[in-house]
């Protein structure tokens, strides 16, 4: 699924790829992503205007012009933007066609269609699409993201992915975060201590810092996400056999012996063969 540093990898395709040109032709391929808008206004809307450089809200991309319109793509599962010439083949799963000057074309794709795009008439209409969004979570300060822990019972997991709360995290970048943070993911979020709520917000401000410069969540041999797959599914810190659960209804993967699910003040966590001792920075799994 596409999170954060997906999407910043797509606004970064849409700003080279469209950025001060003019849409000269929208075709909608396929109108089943199109959330409350009509291919035909879709076309009057954008044809003809001229991109303004793009900006990312959590999971959504803003496309704007230079009129009052803007697009809201969201990605959904298997949402993707790509820049193109006009002569390469159609893809199966290309959805919207937009047709731009100087020999390029932004072609959205997407398997599933669980999401798709958003026309908003004028910067009001933007601001109301995305009333419901937490802060973004790339920047966001230390402050504010433990002021969000705090009172909530949920389970951290839940927390951290929940859109409305903080914008931007999904499964993989959840489950990469806490197990740097050395969190169990099912744990409340407001009975963590302030020192585990300073661990994670480092922890999640290295994953995304790390991920967007890859455009993706990526599956180093050194990450959590390299050893979700596969029979023998190891942590890559202390090699303990990892474990999996069920939370907020997502395929949560953790370290029983890295991530315990009870942490009270005296309790000690042993020193296994190969691993490093507890306590240890996980900033050293970069």
């Amino acid at each position: 699924m596409p999170e954060l540093p997906d999407v910043e990898g797509f606004r970064d395709v849409l700003d080279s790829c469209g950025t001060g040109r003019r849409v000269e032709k929208v075709e909608v391929a396929d109108a089943g992503v199109l959330r409350g808008v009509s291919a035909a206004r879709l076309r009057r809307a954008l044809e003809g205007r001229r991109l303004a450089a793009p900006e990312r809200r959590g999971k959504y991309l803003i496309l704007r012009t230079d009129g009052d319109a803007a697009v809201l793509l969201h990605f959904g599962m298997t949402g993707r933007l790509l820049c193109c010439s006009p002569g390469e083949p159609a893809h199966r799963y290309d959805r919207v066609r937009f047709g731009l000057t100087g020999g390029r074309d932004l072609r959205y794709q997407d398997q599933r269609k669980l999401q798709g795009l958003r026309l908003a008439d004028d910067e009001a209409a933007v601001e109301r699409a995305l009333a419901g969004q937490g802060p973004d979570a790339l920047s966001l300060d230390r402050e504010p993201f433990l002021d969000l822990l705090a009172g909530r019972r949920a389970r951290i997991k839940t927390v951290l992915m929940d859109q409305s709360v903080l914008a931007g995290l999904g499964n993989l970048l959840a489950d990469e975060i806490l197990w740097r943070a050395r969190v169990h993911p099912a744990r409340p979020a407001d009975r963590l201590s302030a020192e585990e709520g300073r661990h994670l917000y480092g922890a999640m401000r290295q994953v995304l810092r790390l991920s967007v410069r890859a455009g993706r969540v990526p599956g180093r041999p050194s990450w959590l996400t390299g050893h979700r797959e596969g029979r023998e599914r190891t942590c890559p810190r202390c090699s303990t056999s990892l474990g999996s659960i069920r939370v907020s209804g997502r395929t949560t993967v953790f370290c029983p012996h890295c991530q315990p699910r009870q942490v009270g003040p005296t309790a000690r966590r042993p020193r296994r063969a190969g691993g490093d001792p507890p306590g240890a920075s996980h900033r050293r799994n970069g």
